[in-house]
């Protein structure tokens, strides 16, 4: 297996990760009516998310 396969592999898993992330029993979990810095805990969660994957994804495509 060649270092570009196994690149598209890594790259394949973090969007099935990302994938996991935003789907809705984990979106439950976060789903309550608490405030944390003034931010509500589901756009908290669902930035931080983001934010891990994306750069996941830049580490990933980065990387030698």
């Amino acid at each position: 297996m060649d270092q570009d396969e196994t690149k598209g592999h890594r790259l394949l898993a973090a969007c099935l990760l990302g994938f996991v992330l935003f789907n809705y029993p984990l979106l439950a979990v976060f789903n309550v009516p608490l405030e944390l810095a003034g931010i509500p805990v589901p756009y908290l969660y669902l930035f931080i998310a983001w934010g891990l994957v994306i750069a996941l994804l830049g580490w990933i495509a980065e990387r030698n």
